[in-house]
């Protein structure tokens, strides 16, 4: 599986939206680890938000759209959203 995701940083108060093709439980320890330059500053993160894809490209354009929006307003719309696979 692909995913598609958001996390949230509370002590930067900002939201980073991804794509991975490994586990969600890996990635996001990644992230808490330092391992990605943009977002070791808002350690720890928080696992918000995520959708999964059986193919590879799709999560990268879901991404890509997110990011297109530029709205902090969307985010937590899609967080909150009856579809969010975190709720399941």
């Amino acid at each position: 599986m692909f995913y598609t995701y958001i996390l949230y940083s509370p002590s930067t108060d900002r939201y980073y939206t991804g794509h991975t093709g490994t586990t969600l439980k890996t990635r996001l320890r990644r992230h808490n680890q330092g391992d990605n330059p943009s977002t070791k500053p808002g350690i720890p993160w928080d696992l918000k938000f995520y959708t999964s894809f059986e193919s590879k490209t799709n999560p990268i354009k879901f991404e890509n759209f997110i990011k297109r929006k530029k709205s902090r307003k969307y985010i937590e719309w899609l967080i909150n959203s009856k579809d969010n696979e975190l709720r399941e």
